[in-house]
């Protein structure tokens, strides 16, 4: 099977720029073009906060499809810490998503690792991984985290 290519405003552009791309696509619900940021490999992988692991661009777009059902997600992120080295980029950052609820706008904390690696058309999300986190970790992220080994 031939599979299309991105649509071009993604080629390219350094991780980010695809991870800025990415998280633009989920605010909006744009579920093409957030497909269209993942690397064309069978074992791209994305875990969503408390979920299971995702394997493949089938999967992936099956959950993204659900999730997406009610629109896009409100989500920002923050505090990304940067490692990069010859092809492979990996952020880990803070998504912050608030949201409306009865007694007025609640934020939903989510520690997130995004791994980019570059291929023939450019940077590519090779893997996404978000799990919940609390408030009272942030200010941890930026120095003396307590230690824990899992």
């Amino acid at each position: 099977m031939h599979k299309r290519p991105p649509p071009a405003a993604v080629l390219g552009g350094s991780p980010d720029e695809i991870e800025a791309q990415f998280y633009e696509a989920l605010q909006q619900g744009a579920l093409g073009r957030l497909m269209a940021l993942w690397a064309d490999d069978d074992e791209i992988v994305c875990v969503h906060p408390g979920g299971g692991r995702l394997i493949g661009a089938a999967a992936i777009r099956a959950s993204f499809e659900a999730i997406f059902a009610n629109g896009g997600i409100p989500v920002q992120p923050e505090q990304v810490h940067r490692l990069q080295h010859l092809g492979s980029a990996l952020h880990h950052l803070v998504e912050r998503i608030v949201v409306a609820g009865e007694a007025g706008p609640q934020t939903a904390w989510v520690l997130a690792t995004n791994h980019y690696i570059k291929t023939t058309l450019g940077w590519r999300l090779a893997s996404h991984h978000a799990s919940p986190g609390t408030p009272h970790e942030l200010p941890a992220l930026g120095g003396d985290a307590p230690s824990t080994l899992h």
